[in-house]
């Protein structure tokens, strides 16, 4: 099969590989589409943990396709069955997996131990050919596209970091801080679940447009100025009551503390590009809670799939470019360059 193999940061070349093999409870897909992220960026960079050495490793978590074969103790899937994943398969054994937090296995990168993280500790998506464990492995409805299902890990992240925080936040006014993929099906998701104010941060007006056509009830430019003054003006000055950041920019968690009400809640998702500085003084005089979380555990996946299935999720309406896996290097410079406004990009085998 054709592989994208990364062989150095930022050198990332698409060569033959021999087909993986299913063990008994795994899986093999024939690999639709694979989604790109702001991880994988890291990845190509060399600037992410636990990865296989460079010339073995092949990347890409957010993949979508058909079942070519089932190992000899699957009998949840056949050929011809459409899939979709999560990423994170916990070892399964230990206390953390046990309780469900499986993104924050304690054998995390030990497959010794039976953990695996698709296309970040073992091979991923960007290949024509993938092999998954059953445990991590959902069937994709028939309303749902390939194009939906490569957004279906993205959007169980935020719905992960709702459930964190408690998951009912049906009448709350939440405050979404960027419009990125998570940050898009996040509001989503917020929509879904009821809640009442859906208010969307970001600096890309685009992005921001299809954050209201996704679902924002209001949206907020941060490219023009301080968000917290429109925040608290669309709350009645009192705040919202859980903010939600996706950004991953180093002031959002400072905006966080400040549009949050007394006794509110902080829910961060995102990964920084180092440490971030805020007032934790006031995070503590307002008795906010803060919450994050990892990825997509504790089963979000499922019920994103479920969203999705009723139409309350869509995900190919974010799919913005396609590109070959032989393109993949120009995928990731369009990525990493922000060329032609990209939401989610996406590499077909």
């Amino acid at each position: 099969m054709r592989a994208a193999v990364l062989f150095g940061p930022g050198d990332i070349r698409v060569i033959d590989r021999p087909v993986p093999v299913p063990g008994p409870d795994e899986v093999l897909v024939r690999v639709a589409m694979c989604g790109t992220c702001g991880t994988d960026l890291k990845i190509l960079d060399g600037h992410f943990p636990q990865t296989p050495p460079f010339g073995t490793f092949t990347p890409g978590h957010e993949w979508t396709g058909t079942v070519a074969t089932a190992g000899s103790g699957v009998d949840e899937f056949a050929p011809g069955d459409r899939v979709c994943i999560e990423a994170h398969r916990g070892c399964g054994r230990c206390d953390n997996c046990l309780a469900g937090r499986y993104t924050a296995c304690l054998n995390y990168g030990n497959p010794a131990k039976g953990h695996r993280a698709s296309g970040m500790t073992a091979d991923g998506g960007f290949a024509e050919y993938a092999v998954h464990h059953v445990s991590a492995l959902y069937p994709l409805p028939p309303p749902l596209s390939f194009e939906d299902g490569v957004l279906l890990t993205t959007a169980g992240t935020g719905l992960y970091g709702i459930d964190a925080a408690g998951g009912y936040i049906a009448g709350l006014d939440v405050v979404v801080f960027g419009p990125g993929p998570v940050g898009l099906t996040t509001v989503q998701a917020c929509k879904a679940l009821g809640a009442g104010r859906v208010i969307l941060v970001g600096t890309r007006p685009s992005r921001l447009e299809l954050g209201r056509r996704l679902g924002a009830g209001h949206v907020v430019d941060a490219s023009t100025a301080d968000p917290v003054p429109a925040i608290m003006a669309l709350t009645g000055g009192r705040g919202a009551d859980m903010t939600i950041e996706c950004s991953g920019a180093t002031q959002a968690p400072q905006q966080c503390a400040e549009v949050t009400r007394r006794g509110g809640k902080i829910v961060v998702v995102a990964f920084y590009p180092g440490p971030v500085t805020f007032d934790l003084s006031a995070v503590v005089r307002k008795d906010i809670t803060i919450h994050t979380s990892r990825g997509e555990g504790g089963g979000n996946v499922r019920r994103a799939i479920s969203l999705a299935a009723q139409g309350k999720l869509r995900g190919a309406e974010m799919v913005t470019h396609r590109f070959s896996l032989d393109d993949i290097a120009e995928a990731f410079r369009v990525v990493a360059e922000r060329v032609g406004d990209p939401v989610k990009v996406v590499i077909i085998p």
